[in-house]
């Protein structure tokens, strides 16, 4: 990587005024990441051409359902509740936050393990599936799961931005993931805001509408 790339120009199919329905985690109680978030103040405050991250906009990003004028209101509930049926056996974990590196477009800290991410994302994928089809779920590259301290908003020199990050570092922290929530996600002010939608729990029984509880 040479160089780093201003993150905030017009992806396809995006515009002003825009909205996003996706699957996410958040982070609004973690003071294990607003503990790592502090650390890396110095180092952010200290890089040239960087847009930071507030703490509570910290986020990573899992699995995109659809522009909020394209979905209709009525799929959101059976896609949550095909969710949470779906995540009822999806235990918990533990998972490692940093230490940050320089991505093309961000300053980033990287998550692990990385192969239980992707296996989250596939049932967040399924859900969707579940409700739409196959050919409904939006295509994205390979779940890279990292939480972004803030995006580069001018092409720069790569190498600088590097060594810095490597003097200034905040180190890793671990935290547990409990989690995910379905969002409405904007970015008309070059930064990501959003309100939640809906927040699924890990590993939680699903109890569907007919239960009677007789046993």
């Amino acid at each position: 990587m040479k160089d780093v790339r201003d993150h905030w120009y017009w992806r396809p199919n995006w515009r002003p005024g825009r909205s996003f329905y996706t699957w996410h985690i958040v982070f609004p109680e973690d003071t294990v990441l607003l503990e790592l978030h502090t650390a890396y103040q110095r180092l952010v405050e200290s890089l040239p051409g960087i847009t930071p991250v507030p703490a509570r906009w910290l986020h990573l990003t899992l699995q995109g359902v659809g522009f909020v004028d394209k979905v209709p209101t009525a799929d959101l509930r059976p896609i949550v509740e095909a969710a949470r049926q779906r995540l009822e056996l999806f235990k918990p974990f533990e998972i490692r936050i940093g230490p940050a590196v320089v991505d093309v477009e961000s300053l980033q800290l990287p998550v692990t393990p990385v192969d239980r991410m992707r296996r989250l994302r596939a049932q967040l994928r399924a859900a969707i599936t579940d409700v739409w089809g196959p050919e409904s779920v939006p295509a994205l590259p390979e779940l890279d799961p990292h939480i972004s301290l803030g995006y580069w908003n001018q092409v720069a020199p790569a190498e600088p931005l590097i060594q810095r990050t490597r003097a200034l570092g905040g180190g890793s922290r671990t935290t547990e993931l409990t989690d995910v929530s379905l969002i409405v996600l904007n970015r008309d002010h070059e930064q990501y805001e959003w309100s939640t939608y809906a927040t699924v729990p890990l590993g939680l029984p699903f109890y569907r509408s007919d239960d009677t509880g007789a046993g």
